[in-house]
């Protein structure tokens, strides 16, 4: 998995990856070439007190050094902009996969897995692919070549390099075997703790309404914990690691010394090629230090591509139909329910089964039921945050799944039931469906939505900041700026999934009355708790158990829907109860 991932993302950057080969094969060869004119100083120059030759070939070498650190500074360069490169075109692609995901493969992941899928993986895979431009492109022809200069410098002594790389790259190997499950369960670690710390910021009301501080704290405590342990299981291995690799190096180093000394007094060798020996060796012995630098990153990487991968292999249950999709959607466009059912994935029952009603154009058709009786489920499916298990969803005369996405959301304004806002200002989130937006459609869209009078009271009115989520407002307002915000756009059709269940009475009576004129021409629909909310629909639709149960407008429901009179009855014994008690 890493090495397609790998592979995918460099394929746009072939030309530099050719450049970074060749300026590090310069800086190779130099690396390689340079003991050997320092061996030909000691051996030529100095033993023969020859100085025009020591300073010839001196001056040789520093114009050598001056070419590798050209090289090397510059293949350096190339290797960190190609990997950032890398790393931001991963990220856009993870990004641009979960954009395309239903609710369905959201729920499946969890948002905390998602956020640190993006960052934290991609962070570990393109440090990675960083390391391995910079530093693995140059260490394996660093180490062929090694071999082959110190076979050349003194065949004697070849024998040392043939104990001590086995001997680095089995015991490394051992390791690194110990470190791959020991990752996995570090970025599982990340994740349990990404998922606490989300839950604990955006519930820290419900945790101090319920005094729960002291649980969350240990809650967290332990997945804390559980990733220390997991980093320290890690850090360990690291640590003996690189001591291991220092004792190869300087025991080699002290063979090299011991066994070259006999030689030299011997007459078998010279002082400058034990010295030229001794450089090779220890080129040799870094280049496998860096490959076990690389190893010992690769395994965590491993894991954060299998991790990638996962999301990016992951198709969205929500397919765009081949060629795009149909863009001959009517105008006005109705909606209409074709005997549709619903699962979740696993569920043992049908969340909505043998759904059939259409909602016309110039018409309010509403949608209520006890909890959990599929009203939200149901609105869900006409922008196709979820798609239909069984019969077809049309608007506009046109399947949903066969329509083009675009076109089809165009024609939607969307009033969730938890109204979100983004990170800006008012006026940046009520442009949000229509970018080009005149100051002159946003106020009317907010005194539309109930919204003008505490926009205005802002300071900034529309410049107003919001905070991540809207928290700097309260829920009532919150649902009147997503309710501006879909007026803004001026779509063929309104769905209004609860979007009036923060309102107080005489709010969502104003909000509606005014709403009227602007929703004359569309299809509205309209899901509530309240039934003074839905008196005057053209149609109310009652779910009961994902079943429809009624049928009609409030008075005939009254004659002759069992489950839409307990539903007025009971919210009258509450408001009954609610006066006596005041």
């Amino acid at each position: 998995m890493l090495w397609r991932i790998v592979r995918d993302g460099l394929a746009p950057h072939r030309g530099a990856l050719s450049l970074l080969v060749v300026l590090q094969l310069v800086s190779t060869i130099a690396s390689l070439y340079l003991p050997n004119l320092n061996a030909a100083i000691i051996d030529e120059g100095v033993a023969k007190g020859d100085t025009g030759y020591i300073g010839r070939t001196g001056a040789v070498m520093l114009a050598i050094s001056f070419l590798q650190i050209l090289a090397s500074v510059y293949a350096v360069y190339l290797a960190a902009r190609t990997a950032m490169s890398f790393g931001r075109d991963l990220r856009a692609r993870v990004f641009s996969r979960v954009g395309e995901f239903s609710a369905r493969e959201v729920a499946q992941f969890g948002a905390p897995t998602l956020i640190s899928r993006s960052t934290n993986d991609v962070q570990q895979v393109q440090m990675v692919v960083f390391m391995t431009l910079a530093m693995m492109v140059g260490a394996p022809i660093m180490m062929v070549g090694g071999v082959i200069m110190a076979l050349r410098t003194d065949v004697g002594l070849s024998w040392l390099v043939a104990v001590a790389i086995p001997v680095l790259a089995i015991t490394v190997g051992l390791l690194l075997r110990q470190m791959l499950p020991r990752f996995r369960v570090m970025q599982d670690s990340i994740d349990s703790v990404n998922r606490i710390l989300r839950e604990q910021i955006t519930g820290i009301r419900v945790v101090r309404a319920f005094v729960r501080e002291r649980f969350e704290q240990s809650r967290f405590a332990e997945a804390n914990a559980s990733l220390t342990g997991a980093s320290l299981g890690v850090g360990r291995l690291m640590a003996i690691v690189f001591p291991v690799v220092m004792l190869v190096l300087n025991l080699s180093t002290i063979a090299v010394l011991w066994f070259g000394s006999h030689r030299v007094e011997s007459g078998e060798m010279q002082v400058g090629a034990l010295t030229a020996f001794l450089s090779y060796l220890m080129q040799i012995l870094m280049s496998v230090m860096m490959a076990t630098m690389m190893s010992m990153m690769i395994p965590r990487a491993s894991v954060s591509a299998e991790r990638i991968g996962a999301v990016l292999d992951t198709e969205t249950s929500v397919v765009i139909a081949r060629g795009g999709g149909r863009r001959d959607l009517a105008t006005p466009a109705s909606v209409v329910f074709d005997q549709v059912d619903f699962h979740y994935p696993k569920a043992e029952a049908a969340v909505l089964q043998a759904i059939s009603f259409e909602a016309l154009p110039g018409q309010t058709t509403a949608i209520i039921g006890s909890t959990g009786a599929g009203k939200t489920t149901l609105i869900n499916l006409v922008p196709r945050l979820f798609d239909a298990t069984g019969g077809t969803v049309r608007v506009g005369g046109v399947d949903v799944r066969e329509a083009e996405p675009d076109v089809l959301w165009g024609r939607l304004g969307l009033i969730p039931q938890r109204p979100y806002l983004f990170s800006g200002t008012i006026a940046s989130n009520l442009r949000y469906g229509k970018p080009d937006a005149t100051d002159d459609e946003l106020w009317r869209a907010l005194h539309i939505a109930q919204a003008e009078d505490f926009v205005r009271e802002m300071d900034g009115g529309l410049d107003a900041s919001i905070s991540q989520g809207g928290t700097n407002v309260s829920g009532g307002q919150r649902q009147r700026l997503a309710i501006a915000r879909a007026i803004v756009r001026q779509p063929d059709i309104y769905l209004f999934d609860d979007a009036f269940s923060a309102l107080d009475v005489a709010t969502d009576a104003r909000l509606r009355a005014a709403l009227a004129p602007v929703t004359r021409q569309a299809t509205v629909i309209v899901v509530a708790q309240r039934v003074s909310t839905i008196i005057d629909a053209d149609q109310i639709i009652v779910l009961d158990d994902g079943r429809i149960v009624g049928r009609g407008r409030h008075t005939e429901l009254l004659r002759r829907c069992p489950t839409y009179q307990e539903i007025v009855v009971s919210q009258r014994a509450a408001e009954d109860q609610l006066e006596v008690t005041r």
